[in-house]
């Protein structure tokens, strides 16, 4: 598989999507349009190991219900992921078994080098 899933409406994502030189055959999934599914997201717990490593603790409403005071449990960050695309570390890569999962700038430095070695 090859995919991205993203926010279109991203800034962010925008400009990292420029930045990477995407060869042919990558599908895009914009996650406010098309919501993730649970099988999506199973697949990508499976690459990144967990799904608090895919759970964007920046987002407004991780905040707004102070979410950081409590005790969260992987259910808990599955269930939240479900429920709205926010709640996603975006953008995320998928290439075969490769995952690269936010926007740190060491993420994309090693998915620059990772296509470029393809």
């Amino acid at each position: 598989m090859k995919k991205v899933f993203h926010l279109s409406t991203c800034s962010t994502c925008k400009r990292i999507l420029n930045e990477v030189d995407l060869p042919d055959g990558f599908e895009l999934q914009d996650i406010k349009k098309e919501a993730l599914t649970e099988n999506q997201l199973n697949q990508l717990k499976k690459l990144s190991g967990s799904y608090e490593s895919l759970f964007n603790r920046r987002a407004q409403l991780y905040r707004k219900r102070d979410l950081k005071n409590q005790n969260l449990t992987e259910k808990d960050y599955k269930d939240l992921l479900l429920e709205h695309y926010t709640f996603l570390k975006r953008p995320v890569f998928v290439i075969d078994e490769q995952i690269f999962v936010g926007n740190a700038k060491k993420n994309i430095e090693n998915l620059k080098q990772f296509l470029a070695e393809q």
